[in-house]
């Protein structure tokens, strides 16, 4: 007759062990029972506020589904779920220092930045190509030889271009602008021809534009596109083991598409606007073999 009781108290103890065993993240949201995430706001489509105020996107979804392999695995589906507002600048020490533990945006996932913080899976893949009128007839960068073409100053898109001139002997005369609003505007005004900024970037800006019709993106990137990734701390192996799987079940099951479809070809909130950001083949590859890689060339379709 003592066995059950046996049985219930081995149990009971293993139990307890479990939790103890606890590190990390995982043991921090035991602990405080909440999970908090970073988002930006305005990093459209992947994190920024609705009519209401509300963090959505694309990246905020697929965090979610992170939180609830959490809920899942700590048996505790009351987790609170906390949001944080955060910049380019302060996204990295938040993480660092324990603020946040998920980061739910449009995140460059690069080699620099593993040194002080760690991705799952990647969620995206951006490259810098160039915006410009239809009736200017450009389509690839060679056929920018001899014109102005504007960039974000300091940006990664702006030394792209530097480069990319250089190595071609383009004669691009290139225009730094103060932030992307001023970029824009010297390419709807004619000042410049073109624009170079990440894709997904330049879908969005055309399409919050006056008149989208008038303006395409490039078929040709000014280098390779970049992985996008959910950040979350760096040596804390179990949750990102947890972060990994959780994504790449999401990525392996249909909801992926409908999630794409829903942030990036279809009409999102406030205002209704359809950024119509097809899937690439490489995403759609990067989907069915998920990577937390960093390099570039990972993500080739070949």
């Amino acid at each position: 007759m003592r066995l059950p009781v046996i049985l219930l108290a081995v149990t009971c103890l293993a139990g307890a062990a479990s939790a103890e065993d606890l590190t990390g993240t995982l043991q921090k949201v035991k602990e405080t029972r909440k999970i908090t995430l970073g988002y930006q706001e305005a990093s459209v489509p992947f994190s920024y506020l609705d009519g209401n105020q509300k963090p959505v996107g694309f990246a905020m979804d697929i965090c979610l589904r992170i939180v609830d392999a959490v809920k899942k695995q700590l048996n505790m589906p009351d987790i609170s779920v906390e949001t944080l507002a955060v910049t380019s600048s302060n996204r990295i020490p938040l993480m660092v220092n324990g603020t946040l533990d998920l980061h739910c945006s449009a995140t460059t996932n690069n080699a620099d930045r593993q040194k002080q913080v760690a991705f799952t899976n990647t969620h995206f893949l951006s490259a810098t190509r160039f915006a410009a009128k239809k009736a200017a007839k450009i389509s690839t960068i060679d056929d920018l030889k001899g014109k102005a073409v504007t960039a974000v100053a300091g940006s990664v898109n702006l030394n792209q271009l530097a480069k990319v001139n250089t190595e071609r002997n383009l004669g691009i005369r290139i225009m730094p602008a103060v932030d992307q609003a001023e970029a824009f505007l010297l390419l709807e005004t004619d000042r410049a021809q073109a624009y170079a900024l990440d894709d997904v970037q330049l879908a969005v800006a055309i399409a919050r534009s006056k008149e989208p019709a008038l303006f395409m993106i490039s078929e040709e990137t000014f280098a390779k596109a970049e992985p996008f990734g959910i950040m979350l701390r760096r040596e804390d192996a179990p949750f990102k083991t947890l972060a990994d799987r959780a994504t790449a079940e999401l990525y392996a099951s249909p909801e992926i598409e409908v999630l794409y479809r829903k942030w990036l070809e279809s009409p999102t909130p406030p205002n209704g606007i359809n950024y119509n950001v097809p899937m690439s083949p490489a995403l759609r590859n990067a989907f069915k073999t998920p990577s937390s890689s960093a390099d570039p060339d990972v993500y080739l379709v070949k």
